[in-house]
């Protein structure tokens, strides 16, 4: 029976979250991961063939995660589930601001266009199943017409960016008001 690594993929993935945070996408290098998590480059190499695939990785894993929340506040009372959903926003990037900078920063920032075919599909079937799981939430608010599409992606997606963006430019904790008043400002827009 071999050896437990010391130095796994989510070890080094949480490295390049870190350095992600503090430099920027830029400033994620296969040496400088290596560095940051105390490990050697090879370790790194081993587990990411290249720099493209720490890359995606990292975006990867950032978004699933975040999206593993949103889908599991989405059942009950629609109204109910499109504040929830609007409240993990915010308490997610609250609880976890070094990977709410790296969503921030977006997946052509961590070179999309270089990703590897099977990490795009991966990023597409994420990005698919959200957007039907918010066409359902609309569609289970009865705002079946474009207006009303609108107002729920104003609500539970765009408002909550607003408020935790505000924050992470400036390098500042999110405040833990901000989940009851991105809460209640949800309610009220869904109400309509």
């Amino acid at each position: 029976m071999g050896r437990p690594a010391r130095h796994d993929a989510d070890r080094l993935l949480d490295a390049a979250v870190s350095l992600a945070a503090e430099t920027g996408p830029r400033g994620v290098t296969m040496a400088a991961v290596a560095r940051a998590a105390g490990a050697p480059s090879g370790s790194v190499y081993h587990r990411f063939p290249d720099r493209t695939a720490l890359l995606s990785a990292l975006w990867l894993r950032t978004v699933t995660r975040f999206q593993e929340g949103v889908f599991a506040v989405l059942d009950g009372p629609p109204e109910d589930a499109g504040v929830a959903m609007a409240r993990h926003a915010v308490e997610w990037c609250r609880e976890h601001p070094d990977e709410a900078r790296v969503l921030l920063a977006g997946p052509g920032d961590f070179g999309l266009s270089e990703w590897p075919g099977a990490a795009r599909e991966r990023l597409a079937a994420g990005n698919a199943r959200l957007e039907k799981a918010l066409a359902d939430l609309a569609r289970r608010l009865g705002t079946t017409d474009e207006r009303g599409r609108s107002r729920v992606l104003l609500a539970v997606v765009d408002l909550p960016y607003a408020v935790v963006r505000r924050y992470l430019v400036r390098g500042e904790p999110i405040p833990a008001l901000e989940v009851d008043t991105v809460g209640d400002a949800v309610r009220a827009l869904l109400a309509g």
